[in-house]
Order: C-alpha cells, then structure tokens, then sequence
C-alpha cells in the first residue's frame, strides 16, 4: 500500500494537489474521446485518487472550503464521476449529497431523490472540458425550484475559461487542449482514441 502523503490540509497549494493525482497516476496520456465528445493527448482519470479515501477527503476538504459560509444544504454532481465528489464535499460540509443520473439520455434524479423549493444546492464534479455535465445538473436543480449557489470542480481543464453564472471554484486548473474530431492531430496520425470516462459517445 502506498504511503500517505504528509500535507497539512488547510496549507494545500495547487501544485499540492496536483502532486496527489500525480502520486496516484491519475494524469494519462495517449488519444482521448472526452466526455464532451472532444479529443485530447491526455486524460485526467479523478478516479485514480478518490480511490484512496485519505486523498478524496483531502481534495474535498480544499474544494468545500470556498463554499462553507454560504449555507449550502445539499451537494450534487452527476454520475458518474461526481458522485464521489458529492459524497466527500457533502462530508466535509456535513449536509447530504445527491447525484443524477441519465435516464434515456436525459440528466434527472432518481433513485427516490428529491430537492425542496429553496433548497440550497452546491453542484459539483471531478473534470470540466466544456461544463456541460455541470449545466445539466444546474438544470435538474431549477427543475424542482432549488437554488443553485455556487459551482465545484476537481479539476477544470479549461483554465477557468467556462462560466455558469455562479460562484465557482476549482482546485486544480489545467489547460488541456481539447481538439473537434474533424481536426484531431492523433486522429490524422491513425492512433486509436480510447474513452475512459462513462457517457456513451
């Protein structure tokens, strides 16, 4: 078993938490079908590091500290790689954490889940290419007449580039260029893309 990092959680920097999904070989390369339907020459697999639940917590902890003061009652991210960010970030705020899910296509909640009118909900989750996961989301909560208040991701590929209107933060911001499949350069080499994330293309 790998050893734990030695970093105190309230002096994290970004290069801290870039070195816990580098620990956890969670930055890939190769040829790349984004959820977004882009290609890219790397992916960043958050599931590498939430699998250690020391390093989850870590992450959560820094992403949950920008939202603690604005009364926050629930944290949603979509499956499936918000889910474990919901969970962590609900934890380290201590509210509950929801996800939704694609039923024929379409973002909803499930599984019995349910928002009040007014409820204050922070969205969250692992990677942003182009948001559009996260505006999904931002829609299955004014669906039930909630109140979006703020936007968190792990990591924001963008470099902070995509706006939702809302406060939002990312502890991690990287500028991965992301190519249309018409103009993918690895496409035009004849290098097999692979899709590591889990929404159909």
């Amino acid at each position: 078993m790998e050893k734990s990092l030695n970093i105190v959680k309230t002096q994290l920097t970004p290069d801290d938490y870039l070195e816990l999904f580098r620990k956890s070989d969670a930055l890939l390369d190769g040829h790349f079908l984004l959820t977004s339907g882009k290609h890219s020459a790397q992916y960043m697999q958050c599931a590498q590091v939430l699998q250690y639940p020391e390093r989850a917590a870590i992450l959560a902890e820094g992403l949950a500290a920008t939202f603690r003061n604005m009364n926050i009652q629930t944290v949603i991210g979509p499956a499936m790689g918000g889910i474990l960010v919901a969970h962590e970030v609900a934890k380290a705020l201590g509210v509950r954490a929801l996800f939704t899910e694609r039923e024929n296509g379409i973002m909803r909640l499930r599984r019995g889940f349910t928002l009040s009118p007014g409820e204050r909900v922070l969205v969250v989750e692992d990677v942003i290419t182009t948001g559009g996961s996260v505006r999904e989301v931002l829609a299955v909560v004014r669906e039930f007449r909630a109140v979006p208040v703020g936007v968190g991701v792990l990591v924001d590929r963008t470099g902070g580039t995509v706006d939702f209107g809302l406060p939002q933060n990312s502890i991690i911001q990287l500028n991965i260029q992301a190519y249309e499949a018409q103009e993918c350069p690895l496409c035009a080499q004849g290098i097999p893309a692979v899709k590591p994330g889990s929404r159909k293309a």
